[in-house]
């Protein structure tokens, strides 16, 4: 949809550009976007305005809220149950994201010079569950899925589209995340240690689980603003 020509929501552009008005001092929604008048005392007259707001997206959602697996987790929980739910969550969201698209979509690079594509994300996040839980918490000597010392973009540049590449991504993806969540289920304390943190996060030396769920959470978080945005390139769905 060429958003320069056609607004399919008006509504959200009045509330926006009646903030704006009535921040310069004039009446709400002044001219053709006059609905009510209102003072600072009175925001009554925003009602209309934010109920329809409510239920107006600029896209479809990608499921219905009351099947959306991220919904309904535990809330109000202690450090260990708060960390494992976020981290939980932005994993289903890169699942989400990814959701419906065929191997040429998946393998779809961004503006050039990137080679980011969603398919690269896929295997470049299985190479930091897998570092990060396996090598630097579990203290195993696992040798990386698509990178290495002659190819450390491996994750990226290997991302073609091609249905057994895509296939063999999500297969090692899951096998990633599946011990991690074992790993963590099965660790005594937060404060349990990895004994290089070498490649996770900032700095040098030990590193706390309680430090690696933390990570991870911002590895997916970064990633997912990726996500979006390429998500959008390819069909114009955005947003949850």
């Amino acid at each position: 949809m060429d958003r320069k020509t056609t607004d399919p929501f008006p509504i959200y552009d009045r509330e926006i550009n009646g903030i704006k008005e009535y921040q310069k001092g004039l009446s709400w929604g002044q001219g053709e976007r006059r609905r009510t008048t209102m003072n600072a005392g009175d925001l009554s007259g925003r009602r209309p305005i934010i109920a329809a707001m409510a239920t107006t997206r600029r896209a479809d959602m990608f499921i219905d809220l009351k099947d959306d697996p991220r919904e309904n987790g535990p809330t109000l929980g202690d450090e260990r149950t708060a960390l494992v739910e976020y981290l939980r969550c932005v994993r289903l969201t890169l699942e989400m994201k990814c959701s419906g698209l065929d191997a040429d979509a998946l393998a779809r690079r961004s503006v050039e010079p990137s080679t980011m594509s969603l398919l690269g994300l896929v295997r470049h996040l299985a190479e930091m569950e897998r570092h990060t839980f396996r090598n630097v918490m579990a203290g195993q000597d696992a040798p990386g899925l698509f990178c290495s010392d002659t190819d450390p973009d491996g994750d990226f540049d290997g991302a073609v589209p091609d249905p057994q590449v895509v296939a063999g991504a999500w297969d090692a993806w899951r096998a990633e995340v599946d011990f991690a969540e074992r790993f963590v289920a099965g660790s005594p304390s937060l404060d349990i240690t990895g004994n290089d943190r070498s490649g996770v996060g900032q700095g040098q030396g030990p590193i706390s689980l309680r430090e690696v769920l933390l990570e991870m959470i911002h590895e997916y978080a970064r990633h997912l603003g990726h996500a979006d945005l390429l998500r959008e390139r390819i069909d114009g769905r955005i947003g949850q």
